[in-house]
């Protein structure tokens, strides 16, 4: 079996196995086409409504190539764990919910989408009769070829190739253009470790430095962080009406059930779930009595956004308690419930977390580095430095 599926960015993404093929299109892959891969990122570049099918198939077609590249360099890869590898990349979104990170631990809370992803795997692997073994292996981490699992998870992995060349092409961000065919042919297999040969140094400096640039210039821009801050106050209000009785649950709504504050994780009503289950709720919200959660929505589907500030250092709790106050009387409601119109919080980023998964780096001496270690590192100098920022929203 082989089928070719055309992608904007790498032109033919080819399929060429029986399993890939069934996993595309079981119904909890194809609800992958129902969730956007930047969240709510396309208030502010319009052309970033790609999903996370698309990022999910990308990244699939860069493990091809990648174990290609480390093949022909005569890393022993067998066909199997190149299958084990390729499955493992396609899955590694499946366990996100709607609007992805902005709501992963709002619906959910304590479960992350990599740990929904492991759930999900593991009920595919009994659907396909253990076809997904060396999989879950792999992407456990507990399979002895570490560079197979480094090059689904790691700060060098071929998720975040496709992340950042994905976002930068359909945002329009050319600073998040990296040189990921280059990179590819740059990787390497040393004592069983995923490394990058010496020549390579400056392109991965590029691929962090432009991982950097697009979390502030794209994923924490302050108005996507605005906008995400106030889907996440709607769901929360909504909770809170749930749990009063003020709202009432629809059994025919998947979502409901998870503002009911569900205990354990329903597999199967949350593979139901997908960016329309909120948009279709937010539209119906926005008639609500309840004033927090009707302006809330409404102002979020009119693109009414709270107003964002940023700065260096915290924002004084008299100004925060001046705006609730003055929010209160204009809205005619709560200090408390003003909380969800006024509120502060931190954004935080860390380019290369040398503690994390290295980047390392392979001389032809033989010896290997940290990337941070070599000579002149720019990623030693700057990039290893976590920044954050504080924001302060409120109404226009």
């Amino acid at each position: 079996m082989r089928k070719i599926i055309n992608d904007p960015v790498y032109g033919f993404i080819t399929i060429d196995h029986p399993l890939i093929f069934s996993i595309l299109n079981h119904p909890w892959y194809q609800r992958l086409r129902r969730i956007q891969q930047m969240a709510l990122a396309s208030l502010v570049y319009p052309g970033a409504v790609h999903t996370r099918f698309h990022h999910s198939l990308g990244a699939y077609h860069l493990m091809h190539c990648a174990l290609t590249e480390l093949r022909n360099k005569g890393v022993d890869i067998s066909p199997e764990e190149e299958l084990a590898a390729k499955v493992g990349i396609l899955l590694h979104d499946i366990g996100h919910g709607p609007f992805s990170h902005a709501l992963e631990h709002v619906l959910i809370e304590g479960a992350s989408h990599e740990s929904i992803s492991r759930m999900i795997m593991q009920r595919l692997n009994e659907d396909f009769n253990g076809s997904l073994d060396l999989t879950i292996l792999i992407f456990n981490g507990q399979y002895p070829k570490r560079f197979l699992h480094q090059l689904i998870s790691g700060q060098l992995d071929v998720d975040r190739m496709d992340y950042l060349t994905r976002d930068s092409f359909f945002t329009g961000v050319s600073e998040g253009v990296i040189g990921y065919d280059r990179i590819l042919k740059m990787l390497t297999v040393h004592e069983g470790e995923l490394m990058v040969e010496e020549k390579g140094i400056y392109s991965i400096e590029k691929f962090l430095v432009a991982r950097r640039l697009m979390y502030w210039q794209v994923y924490l821009h302050k108005t996507v962080l605005s906008a995400e801050q106030m889907l996440v106050r709607i769901l929360t209000r909504a909770k809170e009406l749930v749990a009063s009785g003020a709202l009432r649950p629809d059994p025919e709504v998947p979502l409901y059930g998870f503002l009911e504050g569900m205990k354990t994780l329903d597999l199967d009503r949350f593979c139901r779930l997908d960016d329309s289950d909120v948009e279709g709720l937010l539209k119906r919200w926005r008639f609500h009595p309840d004033r927090v959660l009707s302006t809330l929505s409404s102002w979020l589907i009119d693109r009414r956004l709270l107003k964002i500030r940023l700065g260096a250092s915290p924002y004084g709790v008299t100004e925060l308690g001046e705006m609730k106050e003055a929010v209160a009387r204009n809205l005619g409601i709560t200090e408390r419930e003003a909380g969800f119109f006024v509120f502060e919080g931190t954004a935080s980023n860390s380019t290369y977390d040398a503690r994390d998964e290295m980047i390392r780096v392979l001389f032809k001496t033989g010896e290997v580095r940290d990337i941070s270690g070599v000579d002149n590192a720019l990623i030693h100098q700057t990039l290893a430095t976590p920044v954050k920022k504080f924001y302060f929203c409120y109404p226009r």
